[in-house]
């Protein structure tokens, strides 16, 4: 990557702008990132199945309404709740391994 503004990495922007890696302002942020994404997530899933969130509520055993705080970042499903809504939508969640 080429240097600018004497940064030389992405991780040099996160730590500048979060602070260093496992700091507690850097924890919130990826926490915050997390929800986003496994919202953002959901909400692609959900709508290539061509489901509405009422259905896929209904199929959850849930309201609607929950369904679209999950998809608009107002909360963070927990790890279950997760692995129930892929799996409601036809999709299974793989672990890998982060290799460096």
């Amino acid at each position: 990557m080429k240097a600018n503004n004497g940064i030389h990495s992405f991780d040099e922007i996160l730590d500048s702008k979060y602070g260093k890696n496992g700091s507690k302002q850097r924890s919130k942020a990826e926490e915050a990132a997390f929800s986003y994404y496994s919202g953002l997530l959901l909400k692609q899933a959900r709508k290539k199945m061509k489901v509405t969130q009422k259905q896929l509520a209904e199929k959850l055993g849930t309201d609607s309404a929950y369904i679209s705080r999950i998809e608009n970042d107002q909360i963070i499903p927990s790890a279950g709740a997760f692995f129930r809504i892929a799996n409601a939508l036809g999709y299974t969640v793989e672990l890998k391994q982060i290799t460096t």
